[in-house]
């Protein structure tokens, strides 16, 4: 009498469904992002740019793609990451600093006193980032920076500041290093802060982060070599800062450019002046959830003029709340 064979059609029928949303998961590159208006067009224009033979091809030595860093790649909210580094540094700092407790606006810092340091305005920030970034060797400020990053943790998350960065676009810089593109960070931050991390957080590495600079000089005492960090600034990697460090710096025009915030708009402007296919993109904070809602207004990561360019010329705007699947690695997708 011949068997049926029917359980193990249904046993095979039964894998395949299992497995069949793990493959798709695996061959997905952008799992985080999820199917709408952003995404499409991201791809779109990937596909455009490295089809051989397609009007729009560009050889690959010519895909550069730039990015800002703070709420671009990583959150931004409630002050940029770099400057509660300073703060944190002025306080381990203090006991070499006696003079701190009545000079301001060090004294506003130690007192957590943010009238006064708000007050102190950008010329006080300015004196708090150059107290505590300066004076000490390139590699030194490095150690004091990742020792920083290896145990702080943010004010509402309690996550690493490394954990506070955005999954979709981490998959997006591999998802263009996978397409033949070069990617850069190109940010207001301090570029040796960015360096201290960057590789490990994004895959980017030093020599392709970019940022605001200060005075350095060779230094050789007794036979002990060091680069010496002055305080004085070089560049500042903002607004249009950035263009005319990616000019003298990288010496391509980029092909593909991502920001969040006014600071970006000189950037995304010099990238899409180019001949050929291009692409411009601005990440929104939409989401009230996951982690904040913010553009016109914002005294932090301010989107208001970029935000009307991108509308006027048609670039992608990411809706953070509609997009993304998730928005940080921790989370469950």
């Amino acid at each position: 009498m011949r068997q049926s064979t029917a359980p193990h059609s249904l046993r095979w029928w039964f894998t395949l469904l299992l497995v069949l949303p793990l493959l798709a998961q695996a061959q997905d590159p952008l799992p985080s992002w999820k199917d709408g208006p952003s995404r499409k067009a991201i791809e779109d224009f990937v596909a455009a740019v490295t089809t051989e033979g397609g009007k729009d091809f560009v050889p690959e030595a010519e895909r550069i793609a730039v990015f800002d860093n703070d709420g671009t790649l990583w959150s931004e909210q409630p002050m940029y990451f770099e400057v509660l580094f300073s703060l944190d540094e002025v306080k381990r700092l203090a006991p070499q600093h006696p003079e701190w407790k009545e000079q301001q606006p060090f004294k506003a810092v130690l007192e957590d006193d943010q009238k006064a340091l708000s007050e102190s305005g950008m010329q006080g920030l300015m004196n708090i980032i150059a107290a505590t970034h300066t004076g000490m060797s390139t590699d030194e400020f490095i150690a004091q920076s990742q020792r920083w990053l290896a145990g702080a943790v943010h004010p509402r998350s309690k996550k690493p500041f490394t954990e506070m960065v955005f999954q979709p676009m981490r998959e997006l810089l591999a998802f263009l290093r996978v397409n033949g593109f070069k990617t850069y960070i190109v940010s207001g931050g301090e570029v040796v802060f960015m360096r201290a991390f960057a590789e490990e957080v994004y895959g980017v590495p030093p020599e392709q982060v970019i940022g605001t600079t200060f005075q350095t000089e060779f230094q050789d005492k007794d036979g002990k070599l060091s680069i010496q960090r002055l305080p004085k600034f070089l560049h500042n990697d903002d607004g249009p800062g950035k263009p005319v460090s990616i000019d003298a710096i990288i010496g391509r025009r980029p092909i593909f450019a991502f920001g969040n915030s006014d600071g970006d708009l000189q950037m995304l402007q010099w990238t899409m002046a180019g001949p050929g296919k291009r692409f411009a993109g601005l990440v929104h904070h939409t989401d009230t959830t996951r982690e904040w809602a913010y553009d016109r207004e914002s005294k932090v990561g301010r989107l208001d003029k970029a935000l009307d360019a991108a509308k006027k010329a048609n670039w992608t705007v990411v809706d953070m709340a509609e997009e993304w699947n998730r928005v940080y690695p921790f989370e469950q997708n």
